[in-house]
């Protein structure tokens, strides 16, 4: 994703959280981002590892997930998770892992209704989210609203009108589950007024491969070659 970034010319990398919690590399992960990113919100994964959120809201695979992780973590790296904030807001948008409302509850945005109950809940034109692990993209203005996820025909790109506000999910690197496997993320371009989503091949296999080396749950190895 990152060399995928590079080669469209990105000037910057956001992170929406969820750095670690199902992959066998949750130290890598969070060094390369860490270097990195210009802005990255925490997600329910670092508060589960750091013990700032309540295991009881993970599933089995989940919970069996963050104590291993929590296992591997050096202090520094978890003095890093811990200082990630659970909102931002970098030029028009407002960055956050789950929902503008009650971030620290983690709340899905999956329907057409989630998506725009959470508008008064950011004041700038963008809210970018992620969680769900499925894109979609929500949109209010004069001409009405108007909502897309990937089992409606999600565009592969976004152009932003004026005028309109959005909520955007932006997809998974790990763990995506939009029935494609291929890492996504998306790139926001400030002058085209354009957000596109980006799929990138990735050796699904090799991660698949360490996961079960690690001893985690093997459902999250499965799942890598489906999307799901």
């Amino acid at each position: 994703m990152l060399a995928d970034a590079d080669r469209e010319g990105a000037r910057a990398l956001v992170c929406l959280g969820d750095l670690v919690g199902y992959g066998a590399d949750p130290v890598a992960c969070a060094e390369a981002v860490g270097e990195r990113a210009a802005i990255v919100v925490a997600g329910n994964h670092e508060h589960g590892v750091l013990e700032l959120a309540s295991l009881r809201w993970f599933n089995a695979v989940a919970r069996e997930a963050v104590r291993w992780t929590r296992a591997q973590l050096s202090d520094g790296v978890r003095s890093y998770l811990g200082s990630l904030p659970l909102t931002a807001t970098l030029e028009d948008a407002t960055l956050v892992h789950a929902s503008p409302r009650r971030p620290e509850k983690w709340d899905y945005l999956l329907s057409a209704e989630d998506g725009f109950e959470v508008f008064g809940d950011f004041r700038t034109p963008l809210c970018f989210v992620g969680h769900s692990h499925c894109p979609g993209v929500w949109s209010l203005g004069a001409a009405g609203p108007e909502h897309a996820a990937w089992f409606t025909g999600w565009p592969a790109e976004v152009r932003l009108a004026a005028g309109r506000r959005y909520v955007i999910n932006v997809g998974s690197v790990g763990q995506p589950r939009d029935r494609d496997p291929r890492a996504a993320y998306a790139l926001w371009d400030l002058e085209e007024r354009l957000v596109w989503i980006r799929r990138v091949e990735y050796d699904h296999r090799a991660a698949a491969a360490r996961i079960l080396e690690a001893g985690l749950p093997r459902v999250l190895a499965h799942r890598l070659a489906s999307g799901s």
